[in-house]
């Protein structure tokens, strides 16, 4: 244990997104549920207060153009973008995921041709979030299209010509597992169908190379790695090769070509902008834009935080290894760098107990029915002495 704990504060010592966990409003706690929801940026409740008081309470109708809030879905957008490897003019922040995932894949479908060319199939991750499948159903049904779940890495071998998109999870959420985009990405596409990433579980935690892999959709929220508070706004990423024939099912008068026309008709606006629905959720969307500024600090970068996050896992796991007594938990979580996402999930058969344990002790996790419990790592506010210390409470709550 003395040899652990030496080696954590050899670790901090050297570690250079150290500084940034002042960025951050934190406790004692050992908080390892930013992948459910991230942790308070310092700066967000200043934000929020001149947002309220002075842009809302003193400039009113005013600040729609004044401080900036018609155009503030793309400008977000932009700062969410190259986080995950997108240029700019791709990306539009608004409504929540699954609204995005619905909006995403029914314009997947509408691209691909539908079943009017033979594509009447939509493949789903068999693993994905619940809400996902839910709105591929009710994707698959508006567009006339059946749903067929499969395993990611079994996509390649289930492409066929009636395969009009194929919806993923970059990082699946129970296990941690991190699948193939680049692979998968390019299958899709040779098949002549249509990709949606869901990038809630990779955003903000490891690259993605949404242009560089050819993505011709994805969506994600911004209140886990991203620390854009609880129900902030999510994402949609259009490639721009798509953007003129992207038709969105859900089309609102903020995505309207002529917005305060009041036409009757509708004609979809140029670009990304027709990922737009209604009216943008300003209180919640500045507090992100507030959030987003702690990636312009020079010492902050994907490949930085990549880096310290999987020296964190690593740390994490060889702790769990050292400290919980043998056969009390399974790793679930790959150990192979290239296929593990930010976060560590481990079977064990009382974990629901156990983790009301670990919370009382002051390590917040989550517990996944029925056995799984998952601890995520936020490279820029958390430290590897709070690793060290987190997986030493567990072994004391697993005896």
């Amino acid at each position: 244990m003395f040899d652990l704990c030496e080696r954590a504060k050899e670790l901090d010592a050297a570690d250079q997104l150290a500084a940034v966990h002042d960025e951050f409003v934190l406790d004692d706690v050992v908080y390892l549920d930013g992948n459910s929801l991230g942790a308070l940026p310092a700066n967000v409740p200043g934000r929020v207060d001149d947002v309220v008081r002075r842009q809302w309470g003193e400039l009113r109708i005013r600040s729609w153009s004044e401080s900036g809030w018609w155009t503030a879905p793309e400008r977000i957008g932009d700062l969410i973008a190259p986080l995950v490897g997108a240029g700019a003019g791709q990306m539009v922040v608004g409504d929540s995921t699954s609204v995005n995932v619905f909006k995403a894949l029914v314009g997947a479908v509408r691209l691909a041709g539908g079943p009017d060319a033979g594509r009447d199939e939509i493949l789903v991750d068999a693993a994905t979030f619940p809400t996902d499948g839910y709105i591929a159903a009710s994707a698959a049904r508006m567009t006339g299209c059946s749903v067929r779940a499969v395993e990611p890495g079994e996509v390649p071998g289930a492409l066929s010509p009636r395969t009009a998109a194929v919806l993923l999870n970059h990082v699946d959420y129970r296990s941690g597992r991190l699948h193939d985009l680049p692979s998968l990405t390019a299958a899709i596409r040779a098949a002549g169908a249509v990709s949606v990433w869901d990038l809630c579980h990779s955003a903000g935690a490891l690259p993605v190379g949404l242009d560089a892999h050819g993505v011709d959709l994805a969506v994600g929220c911004t209140y886990k790695f991203l620390n854009g508070g609880p129900g902030s706004p999510a994402y949609l990423y259009v490639r721009r090769e798509h953007q003129a024939a992207f038709d969105s099912p859900l089309p609102g008068w903020n995505s309207h070509a002529e917005p305060f026309g009041m036409r009757s008709d509708y004609e979809a606006a140029d670009g990304v902008v027709r990922g737009r629905v209604g009216t943008p959720d300003i209180l919640s969307m500045l507090a992100l834009e507030a959030a987003l500024e702690v990636w312009s600090r020079p010492d902050v970068s994907v490949d930085a935080v990549r880096a310290k996050s999987l020296a964190l896992t690593d740390f994490f796991l060889e702790c769990v290894e050292e400290y919980v007594p043998e056969g009390r938990v399974e790793v679930v979580t790959p150990a192979a760098h290239g296929e593990r996402g930010s976060q560590v999930a481990l079977r064990c058969e009382d974990a629901g107990e156990v983790m009301s344990r670990l919370i009382t002790a002051g390590v917040v996790g989550d517990f996944r029915p029925p056995d799984i419990l998952r601890f995520g790592f936020t490279p820029l506010y958390l430290s590897y002495g709070e690793v060290e210390r987190a997986a030493r409470v567990l072994a004391q709550s697993l005896a």
